[in-house]
């Protein structure tokens, strides 16, 4: 079972689409796309797209900006309130082999047109090149994530999810090919806009016998209201109008053939080392004769190299820009801080498990809750930790973290 499948609850009569897999055995199922509800995996039962054509039903395919219909469970005796078919304009021809060949020629895209239907977009501008996120109306309450490639290269790609209960979630990984797009990845309903997670991308660009390799872009989209609305305007490749999000704003930078063909130095490979304490020479000296029997000379041990003695963090650590630098008087970017405070984080907690402690608090603060946010991740990733939580909430609220060692 995966997002997007239509499937039927085994309770009752009820047909949507499956939004999200909520967890191994609880699925987010989208009843006609007017509200969503958590079904058990053994309580639904995916429809077949043979069933229209043995009970003359309608069984779609949902693909990217296709809504499901209304009038999917109704019988194959109820005719009476399907609309009568209306003529129409005559449906294009299909494509001759000829034809076929020549698109995927001339476009590159692999996808052959009907003779005599217009190349897709061409009434509209051409649109910027890149990779894009696009949320499409599945309904008018439910959209689809996709991701659109509107570059000529394939592009490897993973996607995944951030929520505030869990750091990352992976959902799909694939290839996507030139000016192609993906089936809805997951699915997002307005009325929960508030809670949507951020989205996370990975891409690669790649190309077949191509000259140059490429680095791996990483991309974090938050939704905020204030710009959300704002982004809609039609989509590339798909030609529907979507919220659209680009992720490949700095493009992904070729990696020079220098740097790929360049190994790392060979360590020199030690001599062996000598039996500590012993003189080898004197040794065998008096084993051949040629000295007077005593023993050996003993040559100094090596003196130990010196320890370093690791001091240990207080055990409440003040994770703010002011006491990390009181003196600094320098205006750095939000960036340059969050990086001084993961810096200062990661040590003190490196100290604190080498000096054996029992328990740490670290106080980062409420702000925008990256912080906390990056914090928590870290820490839940960490096997010597046994548990965190909140630090005493009549003490810092909810801007400090109570951090148990094992």
């Amino acid at each position: 079972m995966n997002v997007g499948d239509r499937v039927r609850l085994l309770t009752g009569t009820e047909e949507g689409i499956v939004t999200r897999l909520l967890d191994s055995e609880l699925v987010e199922v989208a009843i006609d796309n007017d509200f969503t509800i958590p079904v058990l995996r053994r309580e639904v039962v995916v429809v077949a797209q043979e069933e229209g054509n043995t009970f003359d039903r309608t069984a779609p395919d949902y693909r990217v900006g296709q809504v499901p219909g209304k009038n999917a469970n109704a019988s194959k005796k109820d005719k009476s309130k399907r609309p009568a078919p209306s003529a129409g304009p005559p449906r294009p021809a299909q494509p001759s082999l000829q034809e076929a060949l020549a698109a995927v020629a001339s476009s590159g895209a692999g996808v052959a047109r009907p003779a005599g239907t217009p190349p897709a977009g061409s009434k509209q501008p051409a649109a910027a090149k890149g990779m894009f996120l696009a949320l499409v109306h599945q309904s008018p309450e439910l959209l689809g994530v996709t991701l659109i490639n509107n570059t000529e290269a394939d592009v490897l790609y993973t996607y995944g999810e951030e929520t505030s209960a869990r750091p990352y979630r992976a959902l799909a990984a694939d290839k996507l090919g030139p000016k192609a797009s993906t089936k809805p990845l997951s699915f997002l309903h307005l009325k929960d806009f508030e809670n949507w997670p951020a989205a996370i991308f990975q891409l690669l660009p790649t190309r077949l016998n191509g000259d140059a390799a490429y680095e791996l872009l990483t991309k974090r989209q938050a939704f905020k209201a204030s710009t959300f609305y704002s982004s809609q305007r039609p989509a590339p490749v798909i030609g529907k109008e979507a919220y659209l999000f680009q992720l490949d704003e700095k493009a992904a930078a070729a990696i020079a053939p220098e740097q790929l063909a360049q190994e790392a130095p060979v360590a020199p490979v030690p001599a062996p080392a000598k039996p500590a304490g012993v003189d080898a020479a004197a040794l065998k000296a008096q084993l051949s004769g040629d000295a007077p029997a005593k023993p050996a000379a003993v040559v100094a041990a090596a003196a130990p190299a010196p320890t370093t003695h690791v001091v240990p963090p207080p055990h409440e650590f003040d994770l703010h820009i002011e006491a990390l630098r009181p003196d600094n008087t320098e205006e750095l970017s939000n960036t340059a801080i969050l990086r001084l405070q993961l810096d200062a984080f990661e040590d003190a907690l490196s100290r604190a498990l080498a000096t054996n402690m029992h328990e740490i608090v670290f106080i980062h603060g409420m702000g925008n809750g990256v912080l906390r946010k990056e914090i928590h991740r870290q820490l839940s990733r960490n096997k010597d930790i046994k548990f965190f939580e909140d630090a005493r909430k009549e003490k810092f609220g909810f801007g400090a973290t109570l951090v148990r060692l094992k």
